[in-house]
């Protein structure tokens, strides 16, 4: 099982990823779409890197409204592989 993260870790990570805030256990970032099909869109270039990571966001669409949100449900908590993954996620177009 991967290794939580402690506050200021945590915190420090958070300082390096643009958009992402803390919401109590997990880091969650909201992108706004032209509409639907381009919400959709980007949460399809989702999948590709999430598998190939093991590691898999929540996910909620509202219109053209994507919410991800990470958090290692199993260590119960942040862990270095949810930051890796929104710096992945961060860098899709």
């Amino acid at each position: 099982m991967a290794q939580l993260l402690s506050e200021t870790d945590i915190q420090q990570r958070l300082d390096d990823l643009s958009g992402w805030t803390l919401a109590g256990n997990e880091i969650q970032c909201q992108r706004t779409f032209k509409d639907f099909i381009e919400a959709i869109a980007f949460v399809n270039r989702l999948v590709e890197p999430a598998e190939a990571a093991g590691h898999h966001p929540d996910i909620a669409v509202s219109y053209n409204k994507v919410t991800i949100s990470l958090t290692s449900h199993d260590a119960g908590g942040l862990t270095a592989s949810d930051f890796d993954m929104a710096k992945v996620i961060s860098g899709l177009a």
